[in-house]
């Protein structure tokens, strides 16, 4: 098992530490609801450093991003981020990942942590061009300061105004005295805040530059249990759950990151294009829950006469709205917003009721 350079940080913050994607890492510290709370209302640090991360340098290296990716490469300026996915070639996905245009020659791929072998392997058996490619996981650390004081925690330690780096956007910066780390607005909170990419030697030092300045504001450190209950509430979806090697963009709502602009020829458009043409079978969608009860994954979705109509992939009970929601694949016959459904808990049928996500809309 790894360690991120912030283990010492969390044990001596009581994070309750498990293994994850081959990290031992912080699954929560105060706890998750008031972890949650801090972050949709104030400001929180996440330690994000078990994520990937490759660079793709040199002539080849647009014509390889955009083969691997769905979305549409050459629509990114420099300074500029793409969410995107890695089609496979039987109709699911290797995994779903950020973009950062350098320049027109460097591009910096942001992946999940559990996937960066699979991942890795597929990039190099995919460069068919030559382009200049290296994994630089272990090298890169990253923490994401989220929520509505980020902001103005992070405004303390750069003189770069960062109002000017608006979502989906980065900036070279000096923060706290070490120079040029990445700083982006990408957010998997949808709270507000941003990522900071820096080299392993300069984390300990940003980390507690960050919560020096977030003093004030009351920041905390909070773990990947509420980092999750947090995306949830925003219908983002977390690769292992809502989408995986079977599951296609099309069937998982993200026909918006999946471009079949002209010359974007990435891998298995074909099959793509062909099913956002004659539709699919199943559709990720968010519910809510009528009954009492809490949707978990893998908990069976049924009609009104208990016949076996879809699987949920993620649920939980939401700190912010104190409700039970949850995402799930629904035949398509059946997932029309408003449509009741029910989710099979402990041989019961509860009532769920389809909804349009994202859930929690921050004011």
């Amino acid at each position: 098992m790894k360690t991120t350079v912030f283990y010492d940080f969390h044990t001596g913050n009581g994070g309750k530490m498990v293994e994850f994607a081959g990290y031992i890492m912080p699954v929560q510290f105060e706890g998750v609801i008031a972890e949650h709370e801090t972050v949709r209302n104030g400001v929180g640090v996440f330690d994000v450093s078990h994520m990937g991360e490759f660079w793709i340098k040199g002539p080849q290296a647009f014509e390889l991003v955009q083969r691997l990716t769905s979305n549409d490469v050459a629509k990114l300026d420099d300074g500029k981020i793409q969410y995107t996915c890695f089609p496979n070639d039987q109709g699911g996905i290797v995994d779903d990942l950020l973009v950062y245009r350098i320049d027109e020659l460097t591009y910096l791929l942001v992946v999940n942590a559990a996937n960066i072998a699979k991942d890795w392997a597929w990039v190099e058996k995919n460069n068919i061009h030559g382009a200049d490619i290296y994994n630089a996981s272990d090298e890169i650390s990253q923490l994401a300061i989220q929520g509505p004081k980020a902001l103005a925690t992070l405004q303390k330690l750069t003189k770069t105004d960062l109002s000017e780096i608006p979502y989906y956007t980065f900036k070279k910066v000096d923060l706290a005295g070490i120079k040029q780390v990445i700083l982006s607005n990408t957010g998997y909170t949808g709270a507000g805040g941003f990522e900071i990419y820096m080299a392993n030697a300069d984390g300990p030092a940003i980390m507690r530059a960050v919560m020096e300045a977030g003093a004030d504001a009351g920041i905390k450190p909070i773990g990947l249990a509420a980092r999750d209950t947090l995306r949830l509430e925003r219908g983002f979806c977390l690769y292992g759950n809502d989408i995986n090697d079977t599951t296609s963009p099309i069937e998982a709502g993200l026909g918006w990151i999946t471009k079949f602009t002209e010359g974007n020829n990435f891998i298995n458009r074909p099959a793509l294009e062909k099913q956002k043409s004659d539709g699919v079978k199943k559709m990720l969608r968010g519910f809510q829950m009528i009954d009492k009860g809490i949707p978990r994954q893998h908990y069976e979705i049924c009609d009104v006469n208990g016949n076996l109509i879809g699987e949920v992939t993620s649920g939980t009970m939401s700190p912010s709205m104190k409700i039970a929601l949850g995402m799930g694949y629904v035949q398509t016959a059946h997932a029309g917003l408003g449509n009741h459904i029910y989710i099979k808990i402990r041989d019961k049928l509860l009532k769920a009721v389809i909804v349009k996500i994202p859930f929690y809309k921050s004011e």
